[in-house]
């Protein structure tokens, strides 16, 4: 699994516990492919012109992903096994991390990794738009923090 980061050097110390919740969560979803993905550092302002645009909600929010699979169910027939797939990019607001690192009374390497996990998750394809749906995608994050040892400190 290759993980591209754009992180500022507050955050830089965290690519090795993202890579392992992302190692974590690609083997418990089952997924054999070759995957990478981007996460991106943005401001509040970023990520709320993004929000704007390719959401039409026009505020700031903590993650924001962007899925190159249409389909994650039926990823075999999405992509070339003998090829690295890129399943997307997933952008974290750092100002909010913050605010909520403080906020839920954790560290910010846990809200951080908690960020990237969700969008990772979103890339994979989970969701949280209906009550069943939203409790898969919660099982799989606490099962993923779990195992790696992150907790809410």
């Amino acid at each position: 699994m290759k993980i591209n980061f754009t992180l500022n050097r507050e955050t830089l110390m965290f690519k090795k516990d993202i890579k392992n919740l992302f190692e974590l969560a690609v083997e418990n979803v089952g997924v054999s492919a070759d995957i990478s993905a981007n996460v991106v550092l943005v401001s509040a302002h970023k990520i709320r012109q993004m929000n704007k645009k390719y959401r039409n909600v026009d505020k700031a929010t903590d993650v924001l992903s962007f899925p190159m699979i249409d389909n994650f169910d039926d990823i075999e027939n999405e992509i070339d096994f003998d090829a690295e797939c890129n399943v997307g990019d997933i952008y974290i607001n750092l100002d909010r991390a913050k605010e909520q690192a403080v906020e839920y009374g954790h560290s910010l390497k846990r809200e951080f990794c908690f960020l990237a996990l969700h969008g990772f998750l979103h890339l994979l394809g989970f969701d949280h738009i209906d009550k069943e749906d939203e409790k898969q995608m919660l099982k799989m994050q606490n099962l993923v923090l779990e195992k790696a040892n992150i907790g809410r400190d």
